[in-house]
């Protein structure tokens, strides 16, 4: 397929070869790069269509959320997937910079409504209202409360030629839950009501003569009313929005004719497809919980992985909140639509009644974790760092200002790398520094993830945050010795004039770092301070003791905790300088490499503490 137009004149009995080859061009490439492989083997039909009858990028097309982009990206020219999701790659997300067909860059769900009914409004303003404004939206981006802010709107807001498409998998991260999931499984089976109609007409019409024919005329005439008993799908033509579906999503024909009908009616349309998650990939169709929705590098013949477990992070909480579970009855767990991602699988299998998944529906999450903690219990919400940033609100106003005890676990703190900007959970320490009353904890490995757990679960009068980065777990760090809850890690010689202050994760980054600074004779303390907010007491009185402090943080410097605890020493003689990462978006690549980028490295970490040091001292031994 050369271009759009080469995939606009291709005969109709020819498509089911492209999708399968796309398909198995998918599993090829994403099982070496890793990916989001079954969302995408989802909607190659529905992508093909989508450009069959709509000019893109004359007509915009808008993905809510952008990780099923893959096959867009392929009908639009990018077919080099062979360095997907790494530097100089293809983005593992749409992407201005690769195409113009590509428009929505936050990968964040349920936004994509509001960008759609904006564009489509500022066309019809700017006299561009023949041009088509398309907007394919999952089912658990559905779940979301903007998207139905969005769906709200849209008819009163002047959106002219507006195409909702409802990819309906009946799964987000894992399947789709609620009161919106149980309407939309009502109406994957309407097409009965469509049977009805397609005997009455052939028995009617066919058979009854005149009479026959009135009397069809009669029962068409009830088809609303049909719907209405058969498939609810009032609710969203009571919004405005004309209804179309459900239509099977993976027979390429029939989602033609929808969306071209749609087309024809010129007002906002609501498409209603229906499609499967890891079609046509046994492997993602059999694994039952998440079909594949994000893969590592993986053997394409088995499914198997290829690399180490990437959730060692996350396989720790899953432990520990189960034992804290067992040992605190009033412990309770939330999540926004990703119960296996962040590791409470485990939990809801134990304690099948104090799990709450509230769907793609993170401030919901923080409010309701707020009302819980008012009776009690002390809930622990479990989402990916990046994601909390929208509920920040919530947290401040409904969490901290109630004082409510409650625990917000952010997994994918830090740099994620492979995908992107809107995912890096960089944000976090400069946000939540804001919120009086706030306490959060950054462990550095394993067994003190366990401990700050615990303790926060503890605390009854404030929120707290206990964050951690993606990936495998280092080895533990033992302190050498704690004084009021920091851990000093290491002295690298008698009178140390050098204070490194590691904060979780980046504890080993200042370990490496002070053993650097051993090698041309500066010593150093290393610390840890378990708790970067409030700042500690006894962290201040550390770094007094110190000529220079350097601050290693994987959140931003602008902001940071480097910057709080620069604060709290006030003027006192000393130099500080804060290492970690810049106030921007990070464009997508490998951890280490975003990590040596930002100076976030033992050797950088190291030249900027000896280009401050006054004057080298005599070498140092341990």
């Amino acid at each position: 397929m050369a271009n759009l137009a080469d995939l606009k004149a291709l005969p109709q009995g020819d498509v089911p070869d492209l999708a399968s080859d796309i398909r198995d061009f998918l599993v090829d490439k994403v099982s070496r790069s890793g990916g989001h492989l079954g969302p995408n083997l989802g909607v190659v039909e529905l992508t093909i269509a989508l450009h069959r009858v709509f000019d893109s990028p004359q007509d915009t097309i808008v993905f809510d959320t952008g990780h099923i982009s893959y096959v867009h990206k392929i009908l639009t020219g990018r077919r080099d997937f062979d360095r997907l999701r790494q530097e100089g790659g293809l983005a593992g997300y749409p992407s201005r910079a690769e195409s113009p067909h590509d428009v929505l860059e936050n990968t964040h769900a349920s936004a994509g409504l509001s960008w759609a009914a904006g564009i489509a409004a500022g066309r019809a303003l700017r006299g561009e209202g023949e041009r088509f404004t398309v907007v394919v939206v999952g089912d658990g981006a559905l779940t979301g409360g903007m998207s139905w802010e969005a769906l709200n709107n849209i008819a009163e807001a002047g959106t002219g030629r507006l195409v909702v498409v409802v990819n309906d998998n009946g799964r987000s991260y894992a399947p789709t839950i609620g009161g919106l999931a149980h309407h939309l499984s009502g109406l994957r089976t309407a097409p009965r009501y469509e049977k009805v109609l397609t005997w009455g007409k052939r028995q009617l019409r066919s058979r009854g003569g005149r009479f026959g024919r009135f009397l069809y005329a009669g029962l068409h005439g009830l088809k609303r009313g049909v719907k209405d008993v058969v498939a609810p799908q009032a609710m969203f033509e009571d919004l405005g929005m004309k209804y179309l579906g459900p239509v099977d999503g993976h027979d390429e024909p029939a989602v033609e004719r929808a969306l071209s009908q749609a087309k024809a009616f010129g007002g906002p349309v609501l498409v209603h497809v229906i499609t499967e998650k890891g079609r046509g990939y046994v492997h993602a169709e059999d694994h039952g919980l998440d079909r594949f929705h994000s893969v590592g590098r993986i053997h394409p013949e088995t499914g198997l992985p290829l690399e180490p477990s990437r959730f060692g992070w996350s396989s720790v909480f899953a432990d520990e909140v189960v034992r804290l579970g067992r040992t605190n009855p009033r412990v309770v767990a939330i999540t926004a639509a990703m119960l296996e991602p962040v590791g409470l699988v485990p939990f809801a299998a134990e304690f099948p009644d104090r799990v709450f998944d509230v769907g793609i529906a993170e401030q919901h999450a923080a409010a309701l974790a707020a009302g819980l903690a008012f009776t009690g219990l002390h809930p622990v919400v479990a989402v990916y760092a990046s994601f909390l940033n929208r509920a920040f609100d919530q947290i401040l106003m409904d969490c901290a200002l109630h004082r409510a005890g409650v625990t917000f676990v952010l997994d994918r703190a830090g740099i994620t790398g492979a995908d992107g900007p809107s995912h890096n959970g960089q944000w976090d320490m400069a946000l939540f520094r804001l919120v009086p009353g706030l306490r959060l904890a950054a462990p550095r490995d394993g067994a003190i993830l366990r401990e700050l757990l615990g303790e926060a679960v503890a605390v009854e009068d404030a929120p707290t945050v206990v964050r951690y980065p993606k990936g495998p777990l280092p080895r533990d760090i033992p302190a050498a010795r704690r004084v009021a809850g920091v851990d000093i890690l290491a002295r690298t010689g008698a009178a140390p004039t050098v204070l490194l202050v590691g904060f979780g994760a980046e504890a080993a980054t200042a370990l490496a770092a002070a053993d650097l600074l051993r090698a041309h004779g500066v010593a150093a303390t290393v610390a840890d301070p378990r708790w970067v907010y409030p700042v500690s007491e006894e962290l201040t009185r550390l770094a007094a003791a110190h000529e220079l402090v350097v601050t290693v943080e994987d959140g931003m410097v602008a902001g940071g905790a480097g910057e709080a605890l620069a604060r709290a020493i006030g003027s006192r003689g000393l130099t500080l300088v804060n290492c970690g990462l810049p106030k921007s978006f990070l464009a997508h690549a490998s951890r280490p490499a975003i990590a040596e980028r930002a100076g976030l490295t033992p050797a950088a970490v190291a030249a900027k503490a000896l280009a401050l040091t006054p004057a080298p001292l005599p070498r140092a031994t341990r």
